[in-house]
């Protein structure tokens, strides 16, 4: 069972061999990347769908492990898909509904920026879901994803954790950057003040939705280049494996 407050924050990889181990985890993607969409010569037929789904705390850097991750490929073999509040056509519907187009078929890869989790997390903590709603959106997310990984779906899925020590110095520091202060906002700070709220809707959320086939990573964050570093390579990783699985070929991987 993954609890919240074991993660190692202090975890933290020199900043060259960060660096250099991120050039090489990137390289090894993009093969990956082309293999499974079919475009690596010597290599027919097309690779598992990849979905990587990223939650975490305001300020823990989504954007930028996201970055790191997509930037090796060429951007019309991976799809980025950002989700905020739905609007009020989409609150009409069932909640997943509107995730569906996201979601990557045989060959194709898309990365989740925030998802069907907000129904457990801000939509519960905040009110926006009834008990009821968010009592049996664990169920019906779990239902979800098993059905995509028993399709051959290769799942990933982070949290990016940091102290609200370290959250507060990123948000005075957005605000002080006048190309970053758009990133900060009144609901921010209002989230933070339900930070012990917010980690428990977290934790059970980890505890109910953890499941083989579409696991959480808990990426300690508190250092942002060691965690887009093991982003990366947790990717990498997981669709290598499913390739070997099948009997499929993979690169030789950079272990940590």
């Amino acid at each position: 069972m993954i609890r919240l407050e074991d993660v190692d924050l202090s975890f933290h990889v020199p900043r060259e061999q960060a660096d250099a181990e991120l050039a090489t985890a990137q390289q090894q993607l993009l093969e990956l990347r082309l293999r499974c969409g079919g475009l690596l010569r010597g290599h027919e037929g097309l690779g598992p769908p990849l979905l990587v789904v990223f939650e975490g705390w305001d300020a823990s850097g989504k954007g930028g492990a996201i970055k790191r991750l997509v930037s090796p490929l060429d951007p019309r073999h991976v799809r980025v898909a950002t989700f905020a509040a739905p609007t009020p056509d989409e609150k009409r519907h069932q909640f997943l509904l509107r995730f569906a187009s996201a979601i990557p078929g045989w060959g194709g890869m898309s990365v989740l920026d925030r998802s069907w989790y907000g129904r457990v997390l801000v939509e519960r903590v905040e009110g926006f879901a009834s008990a009821d709603e968010w009592s049996r959106a664990y169920a019906e997310i779990v239902n979800y994803e098993q059905g995509l990984a028993s399709e051959g779906a290769v799942i990933v899925k982070f949290w990016m954790h940091i102290s609200p020590e370290e959250q507060l110095k990123r948000f005075k520091e957005r605000e002080r950057n006048e190309l970053k202060q758009w990133k900060i906002t009144d609901d921010d700070w209002r989230n933070r003040g339900r930070w012990n709220d917010y980690a428990a809707a977290v934790q059970e959320m980890l505890d109910r939705t953890d499941r083989p086939g579409a696991p959480w990573v808990v990426v300690p964050a508190q250092d942002k280049r060691t965690a887009r570093l093991l982003c990366v390579q947790t990717v990498v990783a997981a669709v290598s494996q499913s390739l070997v699985a099948r009997g499929l070929s993979a690169p030789a991987l950079t272990q940590r």
